[in-house]
Order: structure tokens, then sequence, then C-alpha cells
């Protein structure tokens, strides 16, 4: 039973991470310039440094991982290759419910209301 809990949690976080992420678009653009690239290319580096950071470093490397992905985040905004589809409000609140919700299923095996 707990591994249904456990597969029931992991299945409401990605059906989450799906629902929030449909309205998010990713482009490049082509510039001449070989500087204007710089915050895209730096974003992709900093994220999967700080991914492999986080899954592979030791526990006091944890917080430079998680620095660098934040720094991350913030350079593909920077870069301007993020365009945000409007979303309903109800769309936000499921995809939301269902994110918290998988994600209180996968670590504790219940949901207390």
């Amino acid at each position: 039973m707990r591994v249904l809990i456990k597969l029931l949690g992991l299945a409401l976080v990605i059906a989450g991470i799906y629902f929030l992420g449909k309205n998010i678009f990713f482009t490049t653009q082509s510039s001449y310039l070989w500087w204007s690239n710089l915050p895209a290319t730096g974003s992709v580096v900093a994220l999967i440094a700080g991914s492999f950071t986080l899954l592979f470093g030791s526990r006091s490397s944890r917080d430079m991982g998680w620095i660098l992905v934040g720094l991350g985040i913030v350079l593909v905004f920077l870069s301007g290759g993020v365009m945000l589809r409007p979303t309903s409000l109800w769309n936000f609140f499921v995809a939301f419910m269902s994110l918290v919700g998988g994600y209180k299923l996968l670590t504790t095996g219940r949901i207390d209301f």
C-alpha cells in the first residue's frame, strides 16, 4: 500500500509540473553579436552545475548548488528567452494543489485537510 501511495504522489507531482510548465516557453534569439547570448549560455551552465552539485555534491556544498540554480533562473529571465502565456486562476490552483499534494504524499504518505 505504501508503494501505491508513493506512486500516486509521484504522479501528482508530475501532473502539477506539467500543468504549471505548459504555459512557459523558452525561446532562442539569434544575434550577430557574440556577447548578447551570454545570459542564456550562463543560465544553462549555472542550472547544469547547480543540478550536479545538488545531486552529487556533499551536504556542505548543497548551498552552493541552490545558489547556482537561483542564478540560472535569474539569468534565464535576463536573457529574455522566457515567454509566459496567461493562465486562468483555476488552472494555476489545480496545478499547484496537485504539486503540493503529490509532494506531501511522497514525503509523509498522507494528506491532512
